[in-house]
């Protein structure tokens, strides 16, 4: 969920690839012993490390490593790879506005519906034996881009491979744990996830960008399947399969995840109908009522549930809630700002995909840019303070960017940054305190929790924006070079869009900015006992 910067760390700019490869060489040294403090604030989950194989560094842990890396980056990039092919897909297909946003959103719907479902599933059935199946199921069905002639083919096999990726993103990182023993080799490896998941995130549209000059677009999910079936194979090798008394014997919430999936389905669709058929109209007004009647029938499954999918009464930790919180609001921008651009650069300023992409490179360098900032800010003023900071730069943004979308690219370039620094910030803080702040025996609940909150940010982002778009703008995108009027028109439609991002951004970021906890650390874990 983590988030659209991602892109960066395999730029062409040699000097920072670099400092990249020593970054990664550091990681994967021997470790320092742990202080006792350290290991006394994160006591060894039995669950996850019990009749494994356990790893005396990273270096040793290369192959499970790299393999759950490269399936937690594939899983991110794919949130973003189509959106810099979202203008050749339309002409391509013929599609309109909410189509195309559909493509990018039916992915995520299903992604961020489903990661607390798969994580339960996972821990019941086996995390490694989960992995492996989603990773199979998300290579195959990426293949069946090569059938598609409809923009509702594609968005249906779009939401497909977001259920294979919900199979996979929280299993990750659980695993991750398992490799090691040592608490400081969790924490670095769980660094290096970090790293290579926010990488992969604003990759997609770079390398959709540059793929596009040379292949149709079919391509951008066909590379899946090798990719998934390296991935496969470095799990099938190096993490040992799950212990038969480690899993739990917990009943699978459905009902829960049903709601989930309905709930979000339909808030989003109610943003679509509004345009196509009026905000008063019977659909908009029955798609509203259904997502509300859906939360509140998923507050009240999950407190009544023997076994729930989410414990509400996690969410009582103000640091779970306020992470949660923040990450949704991020998610928000994030996603909205990268869907409006991909339109602006390459219809109204009529720029070519690999161009567009490399447009993107203020994201890129800014977040590789703003990893001591992050660090020197909570060090120095704690959680709340750090996260506040990035969720005002990220208010501060949407507000520039708002203004410059008229004035040329430059003025977009410093919108990004500042963005950039936001978003980094604030999806860095919040994924280290969420899972920090989850009972030791809880913390693949923890990932999921993260991606979950991201990923609905990314349904609502996208379905905002796009919606915006094309009640101002446009509903069917015109072939061709765009007229002046329907430039001028669509830099009308994203200034509104970014004002009605940055007030709903702004309130639920510093929000959740202002609910969390002013550690300093990255060190400490409640018991369960405190939740």
């Amino acid at each position: 969920m983590v988030a659209l910067y991602r892109t960066g760390f395999y730029s062409s700019n040699h000097v920072r690839l670099s400092n990249v490869v020593r970054y990664w060489r550091f990681l994967m040294t021997t470790p320092k012993s742990p202080s006792p403090a350290a290991a006394d604030a994160v006591p060894t989950d039995p669950a996850t490390t019990t009749g494994s194989r356990s790893y005396p560094s990273l270096r040793a842990a290369w192959i499970p490593l790299a393999a759950l890396c490269l399936a937690f980056f594939v899983e991110m990039v794919d949130n973003t790879l189509l959106t810099i092919a979202l203008p050749t897909i339309g002409r391509d297909l013929q599609g309109s506005t909410t189509s195309l946003q559909w493509i990018t959103g039916a992915y995520s719907l299903t992604f961020g519906g489903l990661l607390l479902t798969a994580g339960s599933i996972a821990d019941r059935f086996g995390r490694r034996r989960v992995l492996q199946v989603g990773l199979t199921a998300f290579g195959l069905m990426s293949l069946l881009v090569l059938a598609v002639t409809t923009t509702g083919e594609l968005i249906a096999l779009r939401a497909g491979l977001g259920i294979a990726a919900a199979a996979t993103a929280p299993i990750t990182n659980s695993l991750v744990f398992r490799l090691f023993d040592d608490q400081a080799l969790r924490m670095r490896a769980m660094t290096v996830m970090i790293v290579v998941g926010m990488s992969g995130f604003i990759l997609g549209p770079l390398l959709g960008g540059t793929a596009l000059t040379h292949v149709s677009w079919q391509w951008l999910l066909l590379i899946n399947a090798p990719i998934a079936l390296i991935a496969f194979l470095g799990v099938r090798l190096g993490v040992d399969p799950d212990r038969p008394e480690d899993l739990t014997r917990d009943v699978l919430d459905i009902p829960g995840a049903a709601l989930t999936i309905l709930g979000i389905g339909l808030a989003c669709y109610t943003l679509t109908s509004g345009v196509e058929h009026g905000w008063l109209s019977v659909p908009t007004l029955l798609s509203a009522s259904g997502a509300i009647a859906a939360g509140i029938g998923f507050v009240v499954r999950e407190r009544r549930a023997a076994f729930p999918m989410l414990d509400l009464h996690l969410l009582h930790d103000r640091t779970i809630r306020g992470a949660a919180l923040a990450q949704l609001g991020t998610s928000m921008a994030m996603i909205g700002v990268l869907f409006s651009l991909v339109l602006h650069f390459q219809y109204a300023y009529g720029w070519s995909p690999i161009r567009a992409g490399l447009a993107n490179l203020p994201f890129i360098l800014t977040m590789l840019a703003a990893t001591p900032l992050t660090e020197l800010l909570v060090a120095r003023y704690g959680r709340r303070v750090a996260c506040l900071i990035g969720a005002v730069s990220l208010t501060v943004s949407l507000a520039w960017l708002s203004w410059a979308v008229d004035h040329g690219y430059l003025m977009i370039a410093v919108g990004m940054v500042i963005m950039t620094v936001g978003l980094r910030t604030v999806m860095t803080i919040c994924a280290v305190g969420l899972i920090d702040a989850m009972p030791s025996n809880r913390t693949s609940l923890g990932a999921a929790l993260n991606d979950t909150a991201q990923e609905v940010g990314t349904s609502i982002g996208t379905a905002l924006v796009g919606t915006l778009i094309a009640a101002l703008v446009v509903t069917v995108l015109p072939l061709g070079a765009w007229s002046p009027a329907l430039v001028s028109s669509y830099f009308h439609g994203e200034r509104v869009a970014y004002l009605a991002l940055m007030v709903l951004v702004g309130v639920v970021a510093v929000l959740g900015a202002l609910t969390m906890d002013d550690s300093r650390t990255a060190e400490e874990h409640h018991d369960l006992d405190a939740v």
